[in-house]
């Protein structure tokens, strides 16, 4: 799917600091509406500070962000946001149901009262992602694939124009990653919804990714996958040696250890450490 109409995310020479650290300089991109990008980078390139840069959490040192056509603003109904968790304690008094409401009024102080419209909506929203079956257990004691159903349903229980999804496959195995994945894709196309996804393995997504965008060292680049994930552009990008072969309808890379100071994982998947610089960056 491909956006026609204004972007939905726009960057024009945005530079993000703190103190005297640039995390990336002069990033000039586009998200497409109705477009899926995902961003690529190893950790502590920035990936999470570009989210919370489009979610009105932190303030660019310099250059302009345009977000659904304004400047970003925190608590933005049009956002759905998916941040970065890990597994919820086994004991936590928490059910399903509970979690998906915080969509609606968890800015308040505990949980909303009876509201006959956000009970609908908290029910579609779970229904959405599949998750009806066990709406109503505590969430500490599902699976690391049904919580993050659940997450999903909370940042989608607004209907949002645009959903930022912060590593939502991380510590889930391939079966739980493959429906988070569908669930995000039957969404996107109900809706022509946005996605902008952060991820360290591009693979589970790459049949949904109309661009990518890698941030590292203060650099960037962008582009659409088959543009860049190649071993010519890898190489360049890395400045060291990069082999990319598909197999199977998956990437798989290989290369030496990168000034960076990392190296390329094992050759099972498409690492966040691949092509993350930008040649003029």
């Amino acid at each position: 799917m491909t956006g026609t109409s204004e972007p939905a995310v726009r960057f024009e020479r945005l530079t993000l600091a703190y103190g005297a650290r640039r995390v990336w300089t002069d990033l000039t991109a586009e998200v497409g509406s109705g477009t899926f990008t995902a961003i690529i980078g190893p950790s502590g390139s920035g990936k999470t500070s570009l989210l919370r840069a489009v979610l009105g959490l932190v303030v660019p040192a310099s250059g302009r962000l345009a977000v659904l056509g304004h400047e970003p603003r925190r608590g933005d109904p049009e956002i759905g946001y998916v941040p970065q968790t890990s597994r919820f304690d086994p004991d936590v008094a928490l059910r399903g149901v509970d979690l998906v409401r915080f969509g609606i009024d968890g800015h308040r102080w505990g949980i909303g009262g009876p509201d006959a419209d956000a009970t609908a909506r908290v029910r579609g929203a779970i229904e959405q992602v599949g998750a009806s079956a066990y709406a109503l257990a505590p969430v500490g004691r599902l699976s690391g694939g049904e919580q993050q159903r659940l997450r999903i349903a909370q940042a989608l229980v607004g209907a949002p124009r645009l959903l930022l999804c912060d590593e939502p496959l991380a510590h889930l195995d391939l079966g739980s990653q493959r429906g988070i994945v569908d669930v995000i894709a039957r969404w996107r196309a109900a809706t022509g919804g946005t996605v902008l996804f952060v991820t360290h393995d591009v693979n589970p997504v790459l049949e949904l990714v109309d661009r990518v965008l890698f941030v590292v060292d203060g650099r960037w680049a962008a582009g659409a996958p088959d543009e860049i994930l190649t071993t010519e552009r890898l190489t360049a990008l890395y400045r060291s040696h990069v082999d990319v072969v598909r197999v199977h309808d998956r990437l798989l890379v290989v290369g030496e250890a990168t000034g960076s100071g990392f190296e390329v994982e094992e050759p099972h998947h498409l690492p966040a450490q691949l092509a993350d610089h930008h040649e003029g960056g």
